[in-house]
């Protein structure tokens, strides 16, 4: 049962009208995400790199999973 704490309960909620996406660990926010790395580089940040962000049972994708981003096509036509 200790491994249940070891690490917190991780959210990337849903994206925002940018298509950015908020990453908290509980009630502390992480980070804003605008893609897949930026989540791996903000759980690195916060010394929880050892969990696998795409298949990870500990990360809660609200609002769509690691490869939804939207606005980033939008992006790309400038």
């Amino acid at each position: 049962m200790e491994h249940a704490t070891k690490y917190p309960h991780i959210v990337v909620h849903p994206p925002a009208l940018d298509g950015s996406r908020r990453v908290t660990a509980g009630d502390a926010p992480l980070g804003i995400a605008s893609h897949l790395d930026d989540v791996i580089e903000i759980l690195r940040m916060a010394d929880l790199d050892r969990i696998e962000v795409e298949e990870s049972d500990l990360i809660e994708w609200q609002g769509g999973g690691p490869d939804d981003w939207p606005g980033l096509s939008e992006h790309e036509e400038d």
